[in-house]
Formats: C-alpha cells, structure tokens, sequence
C-alpha cells in the first residue's frame, strides 16, 4: 500500500509540472503563440487579427487602408500604421496603446489571411505567363523554370517593374525598374537574379521586328537580333528572289523628326565588312522589283504583335 500512494504521488507531481510548463508561457511571452510565425511582416491585403488577451472588448479583425494604416481601426483615436511592420513590432505598438486605458494588457497580432496580397505577373516571351502569388522568397530563375522557359521571340533583356508599396521592400516609396540580361541569368551572375515580390511586373521583352519586302523570297517580318547586319537579314528572309534586283537596296529608318533612306548594293556588300551595313530595331529593307521604279517613300507595313491572352492568366501560389 506505501508503495502504491508513493507512485500515485509521483504521477500528481508530473502532471502538475507538465501543466505548469505549458501555461507559463502563455504569460511569459504573449505576443508569441505556437505554430504562428510571429515575426512576419505585414503586407497590403493581409486580413490582420488583434488578441487582446484580457477580454473581448479590444480584440479586431481587419486589413490595411491604402496608406497602410489599420482600416476602421477605432480602438484608440491615432491611427496605427502596419504596412511591412512584423506582428510583434504591431502588438508592440497596440500594447503601449492600449496601456493607457487598459492595465498590463497582454496582445497577440496573427496574419489570419496572406491570400489577398498583391499578385506579381510574369508575362511575355515566356511558355506560360502566369499570375503569383508570393508568400516566400522567389528568384528570377526559379520563375523562368516555372514558366517552362523563354520563347524564340525572347529578345534577351528581361523588365521587373517594382510598383511604390506592394510589397515589403526596403526604400519601396517610388515605383522601380529594373532590367537585366538573360545570358547574366544562365551565367550563374548573382546580381542579374533578382527576388521577385509581391506586386512585381516581371516582362521577358519580345524581340523587335524588322521588314523585308520587295523581290525577297520571304516577305515579311524578321526578329532583329543585336548584330544584324543587311546581308544577316537578307539570308533570314531568304535571299534574293529571281525578281529582286539586288544592287538597288532601300532601307528605311526611322528617325526623331521623320525617316532616312539608306542605300546599298548588295553585289559590293562583304559579310561583316563595313559595307554591311547595320540594321536597326523596326528597320524596313526594300528591295525593288525588276522593271519597277525604285521607291522613294517608306511602304506600310501591318506590325503584326503575338496575340495576347482574352483569358486572365492563371494564378500561381508560390509557398
């Protein structure tokens, strides 16, 4: 029987110190509640929960105005900036509020809802353009895997657009932009793969288009590609038809206050010599038909862009 009551003793001391353990936090540390990441920070669209631990009255459930305020927070008369703000610097400044009325108030800030944060769009010359949304960190190459990769429209510069305070980017009060290189990318440059936020416009740029038309065997647009040269674009498009008249070549340029003409004999032009003359982004070669007069004015063209999407792109969750 000693036995027995010693044992049952024993057991009773274990449960009360086990209940012990679990309870003394709870007031040791109240902005920090299990399986919560207490310190993150508070983006735009985040739905935003006020545990005040003494009762009902001062508890709130909202989400951030336009400047980042608490939205119809009314707790206490000066507003409370939350924007990128982690919760416990929030419960910080809500518990110092909230002491002035209340004694030793004890308050819990939780990200309830991350759903409706601004979403980053990755759109293009890529094999899927996509919508995202961010709720860790992200590089550049980690997107272009997603979206299966660039296109052989990919010009090779690729655009992040930062919009002012979408996110919690430091020095984020203006808009940003941002251009790097695709060959940087896939060169390992750490600089050239940049994080991707929340709100980001990241655009792989098309390649610009050239025309050729006249006496070719492939009228029409060629993608200009850095280093084209007219004996480069001539070959893309074909070469020479049987009806194009080689040694009467046009190039019409636009310039800032009208276009210029540019004329060349390709029976005199050397591959990657002088004579080959470089070509430009949105340039139109001309080469004329035989028994027809050369042209003196730029023809029209129809710029004929990809075709975008008439669906909205598909959101992507990146956790």
């Amino acid at each position: 029987m000693f036995l027995i009551r010693i044992f049952f003793a024993l057991q009773i001391g274990v449960i009360a110190a086990s209940l012990a353990a679990f309870a003394a936090p709870v007031f040791s540390q109240p902005t920090t509640v299990p399986g919560v990441p207490s310190d993150e920070k508070i983006h735009p669209g985040d739905l935003i929960e006020i545990d005040e631990l003494g009762g009902f009255d001062f508890d709130w459930r909202g989400r951030l105005d336009p400047d980042g305020f608490l939205a119809g927070f009314a707790k206490i008369p000066e507003p409370i900036f939350g924007r990128c703000k982690t919760t416990i610097e929030l419960a910080d400044v809500i518990r110092s509020a909230y002491s002035k009325t209340l004694r030793d108030p004890r308050v819990v800030v939780r990200i309830l809802d991350r759903s409706q944060r601004p979403v980053a769009i990755f759109d293009g010359a890529v094999r899927q353009p996509m919508r995202l949304q961010i709720r860790r960190s992200v590089r550049l190459t980690e997107l272009i895997v997603m979206a299966g990769g660039f296109t052989y429209r990919a010009s090779g510069e690729i655009s992040v657009l930062r919009p002012a305070n979408q996110n919690c980017q430091a020095s984020n009060d203006t808009a940003v932009v941002e251009s790097v290189q695709a060959d940087d990318i896939l060169a390992g440059k750490e600089n050239a793969n940049l994080q991707i936020m929340s709100g980001d416009i990241v655009t792989v740029k098309v390649v610009e288009p050239v025309y050729v038309l006249g006496g070719i065997n492939r009228p029409g647009r060629v993608d200009w590609r850095p280093g084209a040269t007219i004996s480069r674009v001539v070959a893309a498009a074909g070469g020479i038809s049987d009806r194009g008249v080689s040694g009467k070549v046009s190039i019409f340029r636009r310039t800032g206050d009208g276009s210029r003409v540019i004329s060349v004999n390709l029976d005199k032009v050397d591959f990657g010599s002088p004579s080959d003359v470089e070509i430009l982004p949105r340039d139109i070669v001309d080469i004329p038909l035989k028994g027809s007069p050369r042209r003196t004015s730029p023809p029209v063209v129809e710029a004929v862009e990809p075709a975008t999407a008439s669906q909205p792109l598909p959101v992507r969750i990146i956790d």
